[in-house]
Formats: structure tokens, C-alpha cells, sequence
């Protein structure tokens, strides 16, 4: 069985790579200058050199503040190729497993978002991403589109590194205490994208649709840069204060979800899949990042 994997440099797409898949799973993961997703000719001639059982896209237009002055790059990641992908996987009757974002929604809601919530995005990145979504629903009837939040890992630029470098080089950190979301490993939600497409591929009947990806449980950003500081001092790193500020405090060109709280029961009702508390998850990446810890400690929200 043939998979092929679009964004393989990525976060996501880096984990998948690593994934430990079944015997008999031939991963196949072209880079941009390989295979460019935005053209149609040269995504049929991909498709059409094997006989490929699933297609997992994580490719996407993520420099969120960029895209705002960068519209028409945005769009074509994050909308045209979707919907290039949809309608060649469709034609040759091939799954399609695509990642989407928190973005789409507007974050002006309380409580957790369901797959079906109305969309309303907010900025270009959001906006993107959501005719992107659209595309694969109406191309491509047999896909499952994955939205996640807040993604992390050792790879790549991120939240988690991000805040390890700040710690090791100021006395404090300022952070917005006023955006709610869902933290997401990388490894967690490459681990459900391989397990979604296996089933598409080898179960006529499989779910499809709209499922939400994250870890369990929700914090603000402050509170999630804590657990950072936290977990690498428990790892012998320094041990400095965080602060909390409010977005109108730290403005950007996109507007960021106050809420980004998604909920995953639909995605445990269709695939048995809970994905683990973020925290848990944030301890095996600093384990890879820094290394294990050097003491006990409770995990902190």
C-alpha cells in the first residue's frame, strides 16, 4: 500500500514521515521543488505513478500576520491546492486526508467548537483555509478534513521553541493571557492523520467529514509558556517569571481567535481516537528537545 504525503517538511508532515507504519506501507513524501501542489498537471502526473491508496495533505500556507499583506500565496496553499487535490484524488477514487485550522472560526464563541459550528474567519490565513476545507468537501466526497490548533513538536519554528529560546536569554517573559486554546503535539495528530487515511484506504465505509484534532484540555498562551518554563527547569533550565498581557497589547496584522477551544468527540465517536492531555504531550517534546527530567514534578495546566 502506497501513501503519499504532501507538506513533508512540516511539523506534521515530519512526524508523519517517522511514524511507525504497518508492513507493507510504502510512504512516499516529495518536496515542493518535487512536486508543487498548485499545479494540476504535475499533481495527475503524482498521482498517476502509483497506485496510491490515501493522500495525506498537510501542506499549507501557515506565516499567519504574512498572509495578510501576502494574499494571493495564501490563497493558492491554502485554497487552490486543496482543491487540486480533491478533484484529481476524486477522479482516480482516492481518499484524501487534509489538515485545517482553528482559524476558520471566528473565536467570538464560548466553550468548545464543534466540527459543524459556522465557520467565520477572521483573517486571510483563516479565510484560506476554509475555502480550502470547502474545496475538499465538494471535490471529493470520501476525505476527512482535520482541524487542530496551536501546533507543536521539536521540529520546525514554534510556540514550544520559541519560548525555550526566550527563557534561556531574558530574566521574564510577557505573554497574552487572553486567547484559549488547545495545545496539539505534532507527533499526536500525525499519529491520527495515519490512522484516518489507513482506514479510508482499506474500508469503504470508513467516516468522513469534518473531525477537530487536538489534545486534551485548553490554556491561554501565558499559561502554556508556564508549562514550558516550567518542564525545561524541571530539566535544569532557568526558572523565570511569566507574565500575563492582553492581545491589545501585543498587536499583529491578523487577528487571532480569542477562543480556539475545539471539541474531539466527534473524531473518538467516528475513530476511536482521544488524543492524550496536552500536557503529557508537552513533556515528550521537551524530553526531545532538552532532554528527560531531573526531578519530580506535577503537570501544570
Amino acid at each position: 500500500m502506497d501513501i503519499l504525503i504532501l507538506g513533508g517538511a512540516g511539523q506534521v508532515g515530519t512526524e508523519l514521515r517517522a511514524h511507525a507504519w504497518p508492513d507493507g506501507v510504502r510512504v512516499d513524501a516529495p518536496d515542493r521543488a518535487a512536486l508543487d501542489i498548485t499545479d494540476a498537471e504535475a499533481v495527475a502526473r503524482a498521482l498517476d505513478a502509483k497506485p496510491y491508496a490515501a493522500v495525506i495533505n498537510t501542506a499549507a500556507y501557515t506565516a499567519v500576520d504574512k498572509a495578510e499583506s501576502d494574499v494571493v500565496a495564501a490563497w493558492r496553499l491554502n485554497a487552490l491546492a486543496p482543491a487540486i487535490l480533491a478533484a484529481a484524488t476524486h477522479l482516480r477514487k482516492i481518499p484524501l486526508v487534509h489538515v485545517s485550522t482553528d482559524y476558520v472560526f471566528s473565536g467570538d464563541e464560548a466553550g468548545d467548537y464543534a466540527p459543524d459550528a459556522p465557520v467565520n474567519p477572521r483573517s486571510v490565513y483563516g479565510a484560506s483555509k476554509a475555502a480550502g476545507e470547502m474545496a475538499v468537501r465538494t471535490a471529493n466526497p470520501r476525505h476527512a478534513i482535520l482541524r487542530t490548533a496551536w501546533v507543536v513538536s521539536p521540529h520546525r519554528g514554534n510556540f514550544v521553541k520559541t519560548m525555550l529560546r526566550l527563557a534561556a536569554e531574558r530574566d521574564a517573559l510577557t505573554v497574552v493571557d487572553d486567547q484559549h486554546g488547545c495545545p496539539t503535539s505534532a507527533t499526536d495528530l500525525a499519529e491520527a492523520c495515519a490512522a484516518i487515511a489507513l482506514r479510508l484506504a482499506s474500508d469503504a465505509d470508513a467516516p468522513t467529514g469534518t473531525f477537530h484534532c487536538v489534545n486534551a484540555g485548553s490554556t491561554t498562551w501565558r499559561g502554556f509558556a508556564e508549562a514550558i518554563v516550567a518542564g525545561s527547569a524541571a530539566r535544569g533550565g532557568r526558572a523565570i517569571p511569566v507574565t500575563g498581557i492582553p492581545t491589545s497589547a501585543y498587536p499583529t496584522p491578523a487577528r487571532r481567535p480569542a477562543n480556539s477551544r475545539l471539541s474531539t468527540a466527534s473524531l473518538t465517536a467516528a475513530y476511536g481516537i482521544a488524543p492524550r492531555p496536552w500536557e503529557a504531550a508537552l513533556d515528550d517534546i521537551l524530553d526531545r528537545l532538552v532532554g528527560p527530567s531531573t526531578q519530580n514534578t506535577e503537570t501544570r495546566a
